[in-house]
């Protein structure tokens, strides 16, 4: 299983698209690796930059990340860069779905707890630590920390747990 948790990097718009997240031209790579240095180059928030994503675990944002283009490059640039959890209000269809493909977590929070998490940590280093057993992400940061639940379906936890949706195969077929 992969390691969830880390410092959390604070994406604060809605409907942050595939091509943000990974510019169609990069879709020739033949690795992830090769996708690397290409994570969110062309996201357009104020004050954000690529080089914000050094040393980042998890993503916190709003509301349809990952809409747009259906594509798994989505998720691999994030996984490549070490980012394997993204916590939002919704999440596209498809994109939810290649996360957990790819062991990953997208999990979807109430629009109230994301206000109130960016009201408390944004702009101030935090770390997230995840209970993935008994559902529960701790943020702790700028002398603050705060508990909130989180839920994961069974067959997603099936397939968190085995890193992936090919593990789980091989492991079930």
């Amino acid at each position: 299983m992969k390691n969830f948790g880390g410092t959390v990097l604070f994406l604060d718009r809605s409907d942050i698209n595939t091509d943000e997240i990974i510019p169609a031209k990069y879709l020739t790579e033949n690795s992830k690796e090769a996708l690397k240095p290409y994570i969110l180059e062309d996201l357009q928030l104020p004050g954000f930059s690529p080089a914000d994503t050094a040393g980042k675990g998890v993503i916190l944002t709003r509301g349809n990340f990952g809409c747009g283009s259906s594509r798994e490059h989505a998720p691999w640039v994030l996984e490549v860069n070490g980012i394997n959890m993204v916590l939002g209000e919704s999440f596209a269809r498809i994109f939810r779905q290649n996360m957990y493909n790819c062991g990953m977590i997208a999990a979807e929070l109430p629009a109230a707890t994301l206000e109130e998490l960016f009201r408390d940590f944004k702009g101030v280093e935090t770390a997230l630590t995840v209970d993935a057993a008994a559902e529960t992400l701790t943020f702790r940061g700028g002398g603050k920390t705060k508990s909130v639940p989180f839920a994961l379906k069974d067959f997603e936890k099936a397939l968190v747990e085995a890193g992936g949706w090919v593990e789980y195969a091989d492991a079930h077929y």
